[in-house]
């Protein structure tokens, strides 16, 4: 593990693999931290990827911004990263939230995207119900704590049949939801509440993108991924089965199958 201070705030993060590698940033979703990713760097390392994994600010070991973060102050934050590591391009990726910042990082970014990687996500803007709902559920973990919440939705963030089967799974993304510090998770929640609608974004990619999704996700559904094919045509759309909100940890090696046989067709081709 590496640390650096960037923009006001200690990262610290993973730079794995052989330093000529295709560069590839992995970015974890919420309330989670890079470790979410451990199956994945493994994997890329090992078929000699530069890999990235960096603890967003305000979770795992990162440092806390209070109040309120945007996606663009994480997708801001891991460009400077990159800057730092002297990467100029990567395969960017993420799941959940972190798909919504891999979205946000091409927004504002485009020109340091090699390709996307589009896990359990969606495009849309917030709605005002669902701004209401992070609201109150970032004044509810600032009281309580993320204990209570993690127990409530570990059968979401997993698929639900898969927290009995995968009881070494479901304990280590209990872990990282029950590690997280409140005011980080409270801070992104608020920011995301006011995400901007990435369909637009999505539309004018001409890159390579993977979008993959758990066949029974209960967050967002595999019609989010569907939509999101629909502005992006020449996107590759991979449904994991037996899988929820967190494919890749639920069913590594098909996640990993996926991830790999996509950079190797479409993406080191073109390198």
């Amino acid at each position: 593990m590496n640390a650096i201070v960037l923009r006001g705030a200690t990262f610290h993060y993973d730079d794995l693999g052989p330093s000529a590698g295709l560069p590839v940033l992995l970015i974890h979703g919420h309330p989670f931290n890079r470790t979410l990713w451990a199956p994945q760097v493994k994997a890329l390392v090992e078929a000699g990827y530069r890999v990235v994994a960096p603890d967003l600010r305000g979770y795992g070991d990162s440092g806390v911004t209070r109040g309120k973060v945007f996606l663009s102050d994480f997708a801001d934050d891991l460009a400077a990263l990159l800057d730092h590591l002297g990467v100029e391009r990567a395969v960017v990726g993420g799941v959940s939230m972190g798909g919504q910042i891999t979205m946000e990082f091409q927004r504002l970014h485009p020109q340091r995207v090699e390709a996307l990687v589009l896990s359990d996500t969606s495009a849309p803007a917030e709605t005002e119900e669902g701004k209401e709902f992070r609201n109150r559920l970032a004044d509810r973990l600032l009281a309580e704590g993320m204990d209570g919440y993690a127990s409530e939705v570990i059968d979401k963030m997993l698929a639900a049949y898969n927290v009995a089967a995968m009881p070494e799974v479901a304990g280590r993304v209990l872990g990282m939801m029950r590690a997280t510090d409140p005011h980080g998770a409270a801070a992104a929640l608020r920011g995301r509440a006011e995400r901007p609608d990435y369909r637009d974004t999505l539309a004018a990619v001409r890159k390579p993108v993977l979008i993959v999704v758990g066949a029974d996700d209960a967050y967002t559904p595999v019609a989010d991924a569907e939509a999101i094919r629909e502005f992006v045509p020449h996107a590759t759309l991979t449904v994991i089965e037996k899988a929820g909100h967190l494919p890749g940890a639920e069913q590594p090696e098909h996640f990993n199958a996926a991830l790999l046989d996509f950079l190797a067709a479409q993406v080191t081709t073109r390198s």
